[in-house]
């Protein structure tokens, strides 16, 4: 209930411009101020969301309702409700769920987006050469594998082949059988440092040395060309296993090269694929394969796929390292616009951190810039080699000034210890650090820097305590104050009044007979539980609903005592009513206790008002209130 209370209120951190920048108080309640600002805040938002003109409420009219509303919560603040360990973990969670869109740069998420489709809309045929080197590498292994790389770039630039030194330099596993080339692939096909190095990196030439987690890499992009999208074919498979014999692959060959001419004199391709494709699990299914994008499926499959023109086309027999295999174009689709994508395209960065954390650091470079970030090089150095680890000690010396307050190695340690890392090299956390300690500052200062995020903490704090004490001084006593409910039931019973009722039981019976065997033992004045002991000692032959009706509530009795329509599926031979007819009666408590909690809720709240007006003292500046214009 408190969640769905306050879950509206994210809609207001945008929209700054409405609230007024006025500090002129407009109020005072206990010698506590209020601003202009906001009441304003408050008045305009809950009269902006009204389902009716007539709804909205003058500024005036407001003034009263926002009165008692500060009352209720000032009364909570002095029950020193707002110091229990749970309210400020609540308003804490309230307060990170709200700094969130100001912690970021959306502009820049936009233009991230619409570069992920761009890129989407390419592919790349790229080589690369690795260097291996795990991520918490000491700072002296990084030099040396980055000299390294950078000594082998130059041997190409200076005239070298890529793909031989690809050979003779690469640690890829793959690189032994194709020579660094990765083939085409297109966005989200890679880690996101390769694919931004590969996308910058003009046709022709080499990159300079990229980062990833697996190491350092050189990029040599071999052609561009556009997005061919997907498309769906099926294929019929002859497998060629390990170490074959030149005798059986040569029998494998004859075999798809039969397969090939019967495809072609027009027999069933589907058919001949579930019978003779040695892909078991597309062949269930006439061959028919998942759709693929060129970058998805090895190259010596992908490129006579997509070579096919027309759908129903079908390639002579090809050749990879799995085996020998004729392929049917099915269907194809292009890559879907930019509308259609942004959310996927959206999702899909949200679950690459590597993605998101670059689009973050462009919004953590202008805060930097903005708040004069400067990096101690020279102390930084100090760092090299210390890692994390029990009794390990960072020197306390300057590593950056932010806003004009210096970060130390002391710092740094306490930042590690309170994030509970245990390992990696106090280095390749620097960065991390630094972005979390610019972030935090922005965060601390959101209250300054945004008028309309202060106030939206404000009503959270202020809605918070308004649920809590109203709960406990209104909602949950009126239920549990049984003694009080009763009380107040004895003195306002005649609030909740039934109409005229029919108060009786509505009585079926097997079949005519029963009927009329019921009629005569009711003559003799036996009561309907006597009636139903008596017909049903053998077999259930009546039953009986006992209540009371108003009229429109059972069309049964509507029909009987109110003159109603027939009711469907009704048989006046098996089914009849007995009982009277009785005049307005209240309500019992167990019968509406909804309703009267509900009035006891108003009769205490009410009450409880009028003990806040006199307890606390309430001062109203006309003139400012005069200033507040209506919506």
């Amino acid at each position: 209930m408190k969640r769905f209370l306050f879950s509206f209120l994210f809609v207001c951190a945008s929209v700054s411009g409405l609230f007024a920048q006025d500090d002129e108080v407009l109020l005072t309640i206990d010698g506590k101020p209020v601003t202009k600002a906001e009441f304003e805040y408050i008045y305009r938002k809950n009269n902006s969301n009204v389902y009716s003109e007539a709804d909205k409420k003058s500024p005036k009219d407001y003034l009263e309702l926002f009165i008692d509303f500060k009352l209720k919560v000032l009364e909570a603040e002095n029950l020193k409700m707002d110091t229990l360990q749970s309210f400020k973990d609540e308003l804490a969670g309230y307060r990170k769920e709200a700094a969130a869109p100001y912690l970021t740069d959306h502009n820049y998420d936009e233009q991230f987006i619409q570069e992920m489709y761009r890129r989407m809309t390419l592919e790349l045929d790229a080589s690369h050469i690795l260097l291996s080197l795990p991520p918490d590498a000491s700072a002296i292994k990084e030099k040396e594998v980055l000299d390294k790389i950078r000594k082998i770039r130059h041997e190409i630039i200076a005239g070298k082949n890529f793909a031989e030194a690809a050979d003779e330099y690469s640690e890829d596993p793959s690189a032994k059988t194709n020579h660094g080339n990765l083939g085409y692939f297109t966005a989200f096909m890679m880690v996101y440092p390769f694919e931004s190095a590969a996308y910058k990196t003009p046709v022709g030439e080499v990159s300079e040395p990229v980062r990833t987690q697996f190491g350092y890499h050189l990029v040599k992009v071999n052609a561009v060309r556009k997005n061919q999208g997907e498309i769906l074919v099926a294929h019929i498979m002859k497998n060629i296993p390990k170490g074959v014999s030149p005798e059986r692959k040569a029998q494998l060959k004859a075999s798809i090269d039969s397969l090939y001419l019967l495809v072609k004199n027009g027999a069933d391709f589907a058919e001949l694929a579930k019978k003779e494709s040695d892909d078991k699990r597309s062949a269930a299914d006439g061959g028919k394969m998942p759709w693929f994008s060129a970058g998805r499926i090895i190259p010596s499959f992908s490129t006579p796929a997509f070579a096919l023109k027309n759908i129903g086309d079908i390639s002579e027999p090809i050749e990879t390292e799995y085996g020998y295999h004729i392929i049917k174009k099915l269907d194809e689709r292009p890559i879907a616009s930019f509308d259609e994508m942004k959310e996927d395209i959206e999702n899909r960065i949200k679950h690459d951190p590597q993605r998101s954390n670059s689009s973050q650091q462009v919004f953590i470079d202008k805060l930097k810039k903005q708040y004069h970030f400067t990096k101690n090089e020279k102390e930084l150095k100090e760092l090299d080699g210390l890692t994390v680890q029990k009794n390990s000690t960072v020197p306390n010396v300057v590593l950056f000034t932010l806003d004009s307050t210096e970060y130390s190695g002391k710092d740094f340690q306490n930042w590690a210890e309170k994030k509970k890392i245990s390992t990696g090299s106090y280095l390749s956390l620097y960065n991390q650090w630094v972005n979390e300690e610019v972030l935090a500052l922005v965060d601390s200062k959101l209250e300054d820097n945004h008028p309309e995020f202060k106030y939206l903490m404000q009503e959270y704090h202020d809605g918070m305590l308004l649920f809590n004490i109203s709960q406990e001084k209104v909602w949950n006593y009126a239920s549990e104050d049984t003694t009080g409910l009763q009380k107040f039931y004895s003195e306002t019973k005649d609030k909740h009044m039934w109409n005229e009722r029919f108060k009786g039981s509505i009585i079926t019976c097997k079949n005519a007979e029963v009927h009329e065997e019921a009629d005569e033992l009711f003559s003799t004045e036996m009561t309907i539980d006597e009636v139903l002991q008596h017909l049903n000692a053998d077999e259930e032959m009546i039953t009986a609903e006992t209540g009371a009706w108003e009229k429109g509530s059972n069309p049964v009795v509507d029909y009987y005592v109110w003159n109603g329509e027939t009711p469907k599926s009704f048989d006046s031979e098996i089914t009849f009513i007995r009982g009277d007819l009785i005049g307005p009666e209240p309500k019992k408590l167990d019968e509406a206790r909804g309703l009267y909690i509900a009035n006891y809720q108003k009769y205490l709240e009410e009450k409880w008002i009028k003990e806040l007006r006199k307890k606390y003292k309430v001062k109203v500046d006309k003139k400012v209130l005069e200033t507040i214009e209506g919506v």
